[in-house]
């Protein structure tokens, strides 16, 4: 076999050789077995990642990803084995990296790769036996032994020769190795000398570049696909259009904020460094069982509706509603946005008002009960009368068809995100097609599902192709929970559900919120914003909006039945906004890429249950600065007291030696220490509730 080997020690990549076998018949004249193929090579490479579970579809990632590769990787004997992950970029660049075998026991194999071009990658992990390495252990063993002696030199000797044989080293190394290969056959010289030639100096250098193999075997090709960046990385903030200047009058009536007077609230929501605005259903709302004020059944003469009530007589889910302008005002509204730095999200729910041109046009979408009418949206104990949902099963092409269509008139007029509102109630088949499909012919959109559901349906749903999911992270409270989630998130499902944070939502006020007051908002803020790379925040939250609908979980005067102008100036006059704070955790963000990763968090021991500490590190070849980059976060979960403990760091975690110090500098409160393996904090939540550190050489 020749070798012809990679330099910087990674073998190249080869078309996989699979051998071919006969079996025999074990009993004296039966018929011989027909020939077969076996699945494996030479060198076994078996459970790959990243991959999705079934292997159905390709797993994801995003622009600027640093993705662990994985295989389990093993030979038969005790031959010393080495390997490496091979991708191919979507131009057709070729990625080498050498993989480090992290638990030899198993046999795992591991290789980390930033992925930087957006589209599939395929990859692969080559496998090859280090004859070089495995001379270098035996007659390790055997030299100084003085068990033979001159045998082990020889078969060095012949391994120099034929590494000098191949053309791919540089032209300085056959002189070299056949020089050495006759030094090691000198046996005027001492053994203990000429073993020393191998293993010091210009030899050993230059067989690390290229090492000498056989058996090369390459493993089976997976496909990862890489999405934008925003599918993976950024900070959501939800308003909704009609409050943002909307007016009250002396009679009781109202004049809708529009798009034009939305597009003023946008300059504060990027000073806040937010990268995505996200915006429920602007369609035109239906009047049949129009909700009220606090989801009450009866709706009066000013009451708005929930804009997820879609349809009227002014169109349905291709339709604006005629309140919050035109086309153009929409246009306008897009366009404020992008001089911004800011995108739109659009929420899309697929149901329908008892009003919704699709009743008359098309009953077969829907449901027809025994009495003939038409069932309306339920999830006992509660019910939406002036929704009617979807039924994809009596006309799937028709229905597919019509939804299909929606989705082309909001990318026409300039959405690339959209947000699916209940995703979940929907066939995954459905969202398998159209989701396939629209980014086969726009490959920038990204979907977002809000699904808060069981674990198999959220799953499924990240699987075929959503690229964002909503979690159950509003729920997860304690030091427990909250480090089974994210351990659950970064490793288990990271191959293919992106977790999106968001702290509340229109629908959600947690206990934790409604009584923790403004340190829990800040604790689920900053835990949130630095945790995973992509969090959220529904509007209010800055004002700390924390009075819940007796027996619910959602705010008293919910936006979604009626308007809810605030008085932003007034609260930033006052200073009572936490707008600054969450600035400071989005600036932080930017400033540290480290906090862009998913799948790099790593948690810290902690003497006390209510004290969370986890990590976030990226080693200097991922940050593109040149130096690594650490982020330690500390957070007194318990947002009615102080805490004192000790935080026992693990410092390899985060890149440094064991029983080293180094400082840390607070990047909320500017406050500096000398930090090292375990380090007393003391954590009020009347000042400061969480630590953000970041780890500064001196």
């Amino acid at each position: 076999m020749a070798d012809t080997q990679a330099a910087n020690g990674e073998a190249p990549a080869t078309t996989r050789a699979r051998s071919t076998a006969r079996a025999s018949g074990t009993r004296r004249g039966t018929r011989k077995a027909p020939p077969w193929t076996p699945v494996l090579g030479r060198i076994p490479i078996l459970d790959l990642a990243p991959q999705q579970p079934d292997d159905l579809w390709p797993a994801k990632a995003f622009d600027g990803e640093v993705v662990p590769f994985s295989a389990t990787v093993f030979k038969e004997g005790h031959d010393v084995i080495d390997a490496a992950v091979v991708l191919t970029a979507p131009s057709g660049r070729v990625v080498r990296r050498p993989m480090v075998q992290v638990n030899p026991g198993l046999g795992r194999w591991t290789a980390s790769v930033q992925v930087d071009e957006v589209g599939p990658w395929t990859w692969h992990v080559d496998a090859w036996l280090d004859d070089w390495g495995t001379w270098l252990h035996d007659a390790g063993i055997k030299i100084p032994a003085g068990i033979d002696v001159e045998l082990m030199l020889e078969e060095g000797a012949r391994l120099l020769e034929r590494a000098a044989e191949d053309e791919t080293r540089g032209a300085d190394a056959p002189a070299l190795f056949r020089d050495t290969a006759g030094a090691l056959r000198d046996a005027a010289t001492d053994p203990a000398t000429r073993w020393s030639i191998v293993t010091e100096g210009r030899v050993a250098d230059a067989i690390a570049l290229a090492p000498i193999a056989s058996l090369l075997t390459s493993g089976p090709t997976r496909t990862l696909r890489v999405e934008r960046q925003r599918s993976g990385y950024g900070a959501w903030y939800e308003f909704f259009p009609r409050s943002e200047g909307a007016v009250r009058h002396d009679d009781g009536s109202w004049t809708s904020g529009t798009f034009r007077t939305a597009a003023l609230r946008l300059p504060a929501i990027a000073e806040m460094g937010f990268d995505v605005v996200y915006i429920p259903p602007v369609n035109p709302i239906g009047r049949t069982n129009r909700k009220g004020p606090n989801n009450t059944l009866t709706a009066g003469p000013n009451d708005p509706g929930s804009p997820y009530g879609i349809g009227s007589e002014a169109g349905g889910h291709d339709a604006i509603h005629p309140d919050l302008g035109t086309e153009e005002d929409f246009a306008a509204f897009i366009e404020a946005a992008k001089r911004l730095n800011l995108e739109i999200a659009l929420d899309i729910a697929l149901q329908a008002s008892p009003d919704h041109p699709w009743v008359q046009q098309h009953p077969e979408f829907f449901t027809t009960l025994a009495d003939g009418s038409i069932a309306y949206a339920e999830n006992p104990p509660k019910k939406y009368q002036d929704i009617y949902p979807l039924n994809f099963d009596n006309d799937p092409e028709g229905s597919y068809t019509e939804m299909r269509r929606v989705f082309q008139v909001w990318i026409d007029r300039g959405i690339r995100i959209f947000r699916i509102d209940n995703p979940h109630t929907k066939p995954l088949g459905f969202w398998e097609r159209l989701i396939h499909d629209v980014n086969a012919a726009h490959p920038d959109v990204i979907f977002l599902a809000e699904a808060f559901t069981r674990p198999p349906m959220m799953r499924g749903l990240a699987k075929v192709g959503f690229q964002q999911s909503y979690t159950y992270y509003t729920w997860r409270n304690t030091k427990q929970d909250l480090t089974d989630y994210l351990v659950e998130l970064s490793q288990e499902t990271a191959d293919y559900m992106r977790p999106n944070f968001f702290v509340n939502t229109h629908d959600i006020l947690t206990p934790y919120l409604q009584f923790g007051g403004t340190a829990a908002y800040k604790i689920r803020a900053a835990i949130a914003a630095t945790s995973v790379p992509t969090w959220g925040v529904y509007s209010g939250f800055e004002l700390v909006e924390n009075v819940a609908r007796p027996g619910s979980e959602e705010n008293i005067d919910n936006e979604k039945y009626e308007y809810r102008p605030r008085d932003w100036a007034k609260a930033a006059m006052l200073g009572t906004t936490l707008a600054p704070y969450l600035a400071r955790l989005n600036g932080i963000r930017r400033n540290h890429p480290a906090l862009g990763q998913l799948r790099n968090i790593h948690f810290h021991w902690t003497e006390s249950d209510d004290v969370l500490a986890y990590s976030k590190h990226l080693d200097a070849e991922f940050t593109g600065t040149g130096s690594p980059d650490t982020i330690i976060v500390v957070a007194n979960l318990d947002p009615h007291g102080a805490r004192e403990t000790v935080v026992h760091l693990d410092l390899t975690a985060i890149g440094r030696l064991p029983g080293s110090t180094f400082a840390v500098r607070d990047l909320v409160t500017g406050a500096r220490w000398e930090w090292g393996s375990d380090d007393f904090v003391r954590l009020d939540p009347y000042a400061e509730p969480v630590h953000i550190l970041a780890v500064e050489d001196r």
